[in-house]
């Protein structure tokens, strides 16, 4: 599902809210995820699951085209960890 069919989505289950008003909604919940995780704050969402932001430390990687060394910098990466209640369903689901 993209960003555009989940404004679409609630729109439809939403029949009092414009699609523009679904799409600022969306948005705002996106800019607040993120915003938290900039922070370097966990976002829960109970069921659902939980963002988390990862340290990656400064490494000595590989090329692979020509097998020279390069340095990798530290950086941060986005986590994500599924709630019990969302990968129950999702079990259930495909089984």
């Amino acid at each position: 599902m993209t960003k555009s069919e989940l404004i679409l989505k609630i729109a439809e289950m939403n029949p009092h809210l414009y699609q523009r008003d679904a799409e600022l909604i969306v948005n705002a919940v996106f800019d607040a995820i993120t915003d938290a995780l900039a922070d370097g704050d966990r976002v829960e969402l109970r069921g659902f699951g939980a963002f988390s932001v990862k340290h990656r430390a400064a490494r000595t990687g590989r090329n692979p085209r020509t097998g020279e060394s390069v340095d990798v910098e530290e950086k941060f990466v986005p986590f994500f960890k599924t709630g019990k209640k969302l990968h129950e369903r999702l079990n259930e689901d495909m089984g």
